[in-house]
């Protein structure tokens, strides 16, 4: 069978990983990608320019195409493919409006009464959203509408003094049309502990994957910007330590009743569907959804799959997934990085991976944001690659993902404390005291 996946990333590397074995892949991507380009016929170009990858689709002969960015799923690819007879695995334009547009994603909340929501605001004004933060005594979150490459978000109380400085950056939001509308989302800060579940559908069910914890702060300690990911970990059955089965069932139960609302407002959702959650004292809480796996919580759980990743595919284009199987282990990423990320000086320089030795560790390594030059790998300005591990605990898939960043040489930076024994315990401990508040 011949498969197309789209996009360059380690996400879309851990994909193609994922099928290899099981299918005539096929990639379409912006950029070439040393670990993507050894195991696909893969075509350079414009993953954004959907008309050319349904015409690239449609004269080899794809049966079904996985779209890995979100870009290409705000600009109709799934409907372009599917015009020319490709099944995909990512959900329609209208559907995946549950990422492209977070109002339209809150308005499913409130019309079908969905437990998890934060309370909001959307607003299209700076009158009123002064107003309205001159008013509001607790912190907030402040959110552009569209998509900023999960960069766009600020909190008060983080990246943000206080609401007078929110109202600045929300003014900036709307002024500049960030995310491509000019409407800005004010949330309430909500506080606890972050974690992901992804899952895939068919449109009418769900196979809910292990959670896993991200770790978006550039440097140790959960200091420094933002930035796409660092790095993240998952637990055996599929679960975290701080992540209790009553609270994963509640935050797949929001999710499915997601997918019924979005059903009933567009199209059976197909896809991945990736939630963003905040366990609170009050339960978990829906802080986002993504319309696709996340980056780098993907390399944490498609390593993890039993069931061929294929048959998945299959049973999603369908309507009829399986049952998906995971390995009961834990699982480990780092992000391998340019010194100094985000702001970095290295980007074009030359790094040494050693891969051989990687893999001889049982690690895995997936190539994110580098370019290959006769041979040799060299840095950009943006994430490098991802080193996942697997392990009966999270504690021994930590010290092999900790082994294996030592493999890659040169001007390049990991947080070394994603995945320690002293981190999760942090963790545990800060649910534990927002629960005996």
């Amino acid at each position: 069978m011949k498969v197309l996946v789209v996009g360059a990333g380690a996400r879309e590397h851990a994909i193609c990983d994922a099928l290899k074995d099981d299918v005539d892949l096929y990639t379409y991507i912006s950029k070439k990608n040393p670990g993507i380009s050894k195991i696909s016929t893969y075509h350079i170009a414009d993953e954004s320019e959907v008309n050319k990858v349904a015409e690239y689709a449609k004269e080899n002969n794809i049966e079904i195409a996985v779209i890995g960015p979100e870009a290409p799923l705000g600009k109709g690819i799934v409907d372009k493919l599917e015009d020319v007879g490709v099944k995909c695995v990512g959900p329609c334009q209208s559907a995946a409006r549950i990422e492209t547009d977070k109002s339209f994603m809150r308005n499913l909340f409130e019309k079908y009464e969905i437990d998890g929501s934060l309370t909001y605001k959307v607003f299209d004004n700076t009158k009123d959203l002064n107003e309205f933060l001159d008013s509001y005594d607790k912190d907030v979150v402040v959110k552009p509408v569209g998509l900023t490459g999960g960069k766009g978000v600020k909190i008060v109380g983080d990246h943000l003094k206080d609401n007078q400085e929110a109202k600045e950056y929300a003014s900036e939001v709307i002024d500049n049309a960030m995310g491509g509308f000019a409407q800005v989302i004010i949330e309430e800060r909500v506080i606890g502990e972050e974690y992901t579940i992804q899952a895939f559908s068919d449109g009418n069910h769900l196979a809910p994957m292990p959670a896993a914890q991200d770790h978006p702060h550039a440097f140790e300690g959960d200091k420094g910007a933002i930035t796409g990911g660092m790095g993240s970990y998952s637990d055996v059955e599929g679960l975290l330590p701080f992540l209790s089965q009553e609270n994963y069932d509640k935050s797949v139960k929001i999710m499915e009743d997601v997918i019924t609302a979005i059903r009933k407002e567009a199209k059976p959702y197909k896809g991945i569907l990736y939630g963003q959650f905040m366990l609170s004292a009050d339960g978990p809480r829906l802080i986002e959804f993504n319309a696709r796996f996340g980056d780098p919580e993907a390399m944490n759980v498609l390593p993890l799959i039993s069931t061929p990743m294929i048959e998945v595919c299959k049973g999603i284009v369908d309507g009829k997934l399986p049952k998906v199987e995971f390995k009961n282990l834990a699982s480990v990423c780092k992000y391998i990085v340019p010194e100094g990320y985000p702001e970095t000086k290295f980007a074009g320089e030359v790094i040494e991976v050693d891969e051989e030795a990687i893999e001889r560790l049982n690690a895995k390594l997936f190539y994110a944001s580098v370019s290959e030059e006769d041979g040799n790998i060299k840095l950009s300005s943006s994430r490098a690659m991802g080193i996942v591990a697997q392990g009966k605990s999270i504690s021994e898939a930590e010290k092999i993902a900790e082994k294996a960043c030592m493999y890659v040489k040169g001007n390049v930076y990991h947080r070394k404390d994603v995945g320690t024994k002293a981190l999760v315990d942090k963790r545990v401990e800060h649910m534990k005291e927002i629960l005996n508040n």
